[in-house]
């Protein structure tokens, strides 16, 4: 069993609620609930009774949830132990990424793992998607992060979700109350969008094309930051991956909203490293870092999209595999 799934139903245990519990681990609600029917679906058994005023232990809950201490306690100190004996004092991880993910997502993962790890030193590169995937083939990258449309040669896939596109506005925008937007609002709109050798504008005009939709954006640019900065200030609406502009969105500096249209979630976000190579003790510990606050990011963001407690609409729902 996995320890999020075991750790967000031991905080419903102790608050009595899946509402408590999202606020005192600040994750939607949704993602609290979908991981505890998982636990129910594997174990073939209800945990909780559902009351008007609660959700009280079933008698194998209680087995679980005393399992379930345990189980996170003596993880807590076997990873305690290990930090101890890895130490960690000095390293270097050499990272890659598309320009949406270096924005904001990747320096926020970095500062947080030198908070715990001050000794480890990072080079960051912006690349397009395919350079990203060569340099870690090659192992000049020791970690990539990057969009794809097709498996790689010579990759090691550490996670695979999907990244499904997602409208992003200024705060106070009409379209920021909706539910969901579709293309024909879109493009009625001032639009400002990646260049078309992106991955994001390629399924953008797909989608269009197949609704016969004429797409002309006020703004064009291979610049990420421009592109968002245009946004903000008012200029327009924009489309991005569901998890690249996170800190953002949770700045305030922009709202997003789900897109219904065809093929808007074919494309995929890949955490890659070279095949059969044996990483680095820094760069295989901020490796686990970065697939957790990924995981963090798009329970998030599922939360900014579909409100605290409501799941997203199905063709935005987030696979992983290994």
């Amino acid at each position: 069993m996995q320890s999020t799934a075991l750790r967000y139903f031991l905080e419903v245990v102790r608050t009595g609620s899946i509402t408590e519990a999202s606020r005192r681990l600040n994750v939607a609600g949704s993602a609290i609930s979908r991981q505890i029917s998982r636990l129910e679906e594997d174990l073939g058994v209800p945990l909780f009774e559902r009351r008007p005023r609660g959700m009280i232990l079933s008698q194998a809950g209680e087995l679980l949830a005393h399992h379930a201490r345990r189980t996170l306690l003596d993880l807590e100190h076997v990873v305690t132990e290990i930090r101890r004996l890895r130490g960690l004092t000095t390293g270097i991880v050499r990272l890659g990424g598309t320009e949406g993910f270096a924005a904001g997502l990747l320096p926020d993962a970095i500062y947080d793992f030198r908070n715990r790890y001050p000794g480890i030193r990072f080079d960051l590169k912006i690349l397009p998607s395919a350079e990203v995937t060569k340099l870690v083939r090659d192992g000049d990258l020791d970690i990539g992060l990057t969009f794809v449309l097709s498996p790689e040669p010579g990759i090691k896939v550490e996670a695979t979700r999907r990244a499904p596109l997602i409208a992003l506005m200024p705060p106070g925008h009409p379209f920021a109350s909706r539910e969901a937007l579709t293309l024909a609002d879109l493009v009625a709109q001032p639009l400002a969008l990646p260049e078309r050798n992106s991955t994001a504008r390629q399924l953008f005009d797909i989608a269009c094309g197949l609704e016969g939709l004429s797409v002309e954006p006020v703004l064009t640019t291979n610049h990420m930051a421009s592109l968002w900065r245009f946004v903000s200030s008012g200029g327009g609406l924009t489309i991005a991956g569901y998890v690249t502009p996170y800190s953002h969105i949770r700045q305030g500096l922009m709202v997003a909203r789900p897109i219904i249209g065809e093929a808007l979630d074919q494309r995929r976000y890949e955490v890659q490293t070279m095949a059969g190579r044996r990483l680095p003790e820094a760069v295989a510990a901020f490796l686990d870092h970065l697939l957790a606050y990924l995981q963090e990011c798009e329970e998030k963001v599922v939360s900014f999209l579909a409100g605290a407690d409501t799941a997203p609409p199905s063709s935005l729902g987030l696979d992983t595999e290994k």
